[in-house]
């Protein structure tokens, strides 16, 4: 199962996150999570927003570097509006633009697709705690869909998704279930 973090500043502004913390509407809705999903191990992502999202979940948390938010570069910080047209244009269009000092959507693709297919082969129930970007390229790997299928999947703060692995085959039972 994964779990998307619970909202920041940055996704209530609209903006590229960075290192950012839970907002004060997002701790209100982390705190009020009662309906907590079983799991034999939790992950989190390295951000400070997936690991705080994550403690509610378990006491024991492994911070898993192939599950971090793509790296938006200098764009951190920024609104898509702040962006050249052209550059907005090209991240929106071709999954191998990187912005500058950051990530491209094929290199997520690439680490979270290593990610899945290790994941796969571990026994057991996991919980990864995630951004919303490494949830919805998970999605588009396990349905074998094209890249540009990314940006048609809405993950909204603080819900999951479940994917499972049964004889080699991942499938998706649910996408974006909210928790509270």
């Amino acid at each position: 199962m994964l779990v998307a973090h619970a909202r920041t500043d940055a996704m209530r502004t609209g903006r590229f996150p960075g290192d950012e913390p839970l907002d004060d509407a997002g701790l209100r809705d982390l705190e009020a999570v009662t309906d907590l999903p079983r799991a034999d191990r939790v992950l989190s992502g390295p951000e400070t927003r997936s690991i705080s999202t994550a403690q509610v979940f378990g006491t024991e948390i492994s911070v898993e570097p192939a599950l971090a938010d793509i790296d938006y570069g200098r764009w951190s910080g920024l609104e898509m509006t702040d962006l050249p047209d052209a550059d907005a244009m090209a991240w929106l269009s071709d999954p191998a633009f990187v912005p500058p000092g950051g990530e491209s959507l094929d290199a997520l693709f690439s680490r979270v697709e290593k990610w899945l297919s290790a994941v796969g082969s571990t026994p057991g129930r996991t919980l990864a705690v995630t951004s919303p970007a490494v949830v919805r390229a998970v999605v588009v790997l396990v349905l074998d869909a094209p890249i540009r299928s990314f940006w048609r999947i809405d993950v909204s703060p603080l819900t999951r998704t479940s994917v499972s692995h049964r004889g080699g085959v991942w499938t998706v039972g649910a996408v974006a279930q909210k928790f509270v």
